[in-house]
């Protein structure tokens, strides 16, 4: 197996990993990668509307991977899981993590987002502390954040990662509660972790309720493409593989106690992304009874507490770790689209779990 692990003072294996979120969107990103470079990874996932085995397809079934369906709220499954795999590394990805949900069930990412955070820091805590010295050496938990915990920028300025935290919707507020949980048990209790918080992932396995797969699929039937207020919020992109990778660095080499922020370094308003969309479809696969895909863009109305623009300085990640993005939004955005086009066999399925219809519109 290859080594990819430090511990504090010297490099280590780190060639059992656990990944909580394992079969949704970034989660699976980071599991096929570890898998394909021969670690030993257990898939622990509750298998909400967004978790899907169908994006495990290439690694479920191999002898490094294993898969438990549990919930990261459930303490006495997690503890059975770390007592039983017992994994040199806890990589943190279990989320509600869509804003529109958030405003419309608020409750649900508090009890998952919070409490399944600090049901995880209690168990990864006993696990540590009965390790003997050599393994309590090696093992780390890996907090996976967003950058949406540090709120709003203006036109100018960029997000580090000593931006006070400034959340503004139920969402980032249970995100950044669970941050300052795993910060916590690192100074209270010595925990080993390390954390990150990212920009907008797009790419591969994305659940359609997200901008750029519902615009995608959208644009492929003919279908209005709705864009919030006048689509002038901005985000920074970043393509889910250029963040597993990230994840990968950081989780096994980043500094302990640290957090770092991973960004695409692609800022792109809302409404450029959809027309970057509609432009690549009309060329890909062109359809002359739907037409120009850009007339279908609809102005709806816009999210309550739509935070205006997010971009990451992700300095410190590359002066310290060495990670540069390897995708551009050109390149990442034509790599995307073109498959969904190419997997109608993933997306399809999931047409019963998500209409299109539109959330998030609670006061």
């Amino acid at each position: 197996m290859s080594e990819i692990g430090h511990t504090r003072e010297v490099d280590a294996p780190a060639q059992r990993i656990l990944v909580t979120g394992g079969a949704g969107f970034i989660g699976s990103a980071v599991v096929r990668r570890l898998v394909r470079q021969g670690r030993q990874v257990l898939t622990y996932d509750k298998l909400t509307y967004a978790g899907n085995l169908a994006s495990l397809a290439e690694v479920h079934n191999l002898p490094g991977h294993r898969f438990v369906q549990a919930d990261i709220c459930d303490g006495q499954a997690f503890r059975a899981a770390l007592d039983a795999f017992r994994p040199d590394l806890v990589m943190h990805l279990a989320a509600e993590s869509h804003v529109d949900r958030s405003i419309d069930g608020p409750g649900e990412f508090i009890r998952t987002n919070v409490l399944g955070t600090y049901t995880l820091l209690e168990e990864a805590l006993r696990y540590w502390r009965a390790l003997d010295a050599p393994e309590r050496g090696r093992f780390r938990f890996h907090h996976i954040s967003t950058d949406e915990v540090y709120g709003t920028l203006g036109d100018e300025g960029l997000f580090r990662e000593d931006t006070p935290y400034q959340p503004n919707s139920p969402y980032s507020a249970s995100k950044a509660s669970s941050d300052h949980l795993v910060r916590a048990w690192f100074h209270t209790y010595g925990l080993p972790v390390v954390m990150s918080n990212c920009s907008n992932n797009y790419g591969p396995y994305h659940f359609p309720e997200k901008l750029i797969p519902l615009t995608i699929l959208n644009a492929l039937e003919g279908k209005p493409l709705p864009v919030y207020g006048r689509g002038e919020n901005v985000r920074d992109w970043l393509y889910v593989d250029d963040h597993a990778a990230a994840l990968e660095l950081i989780a096994t080499r980043g500094r302990l106690g640290e957090s770092y922020n991973v960004g695409g370094n692609n800022e792109r308003r809302n409404i450029d992304v959809v027309r970057t969309i509609c432009a690549i479809m009309d060329r890909v696969v062109p359809d002359a009874k739907i037409g120009p895909r850009e007339k279908l863009i609809t102005f709806v109305t816009d999210r309550p507490g739509h935070d205006a623009r997010y971009a990451i300085d992700a300095t410190k990640l590359k002066d310290e770790l060495g990670w540069v993005p390897t995708h551009d939004f050109e390149s990442g955005i034509e790599a995307t689209v073109r498959w969904y086009l190419d997997n109608a066999a993933w997306w399809e399925p999931l047409k019963a779990r998500y209409d299109r219809q539109r959330i998030g519109l609670a006061p």
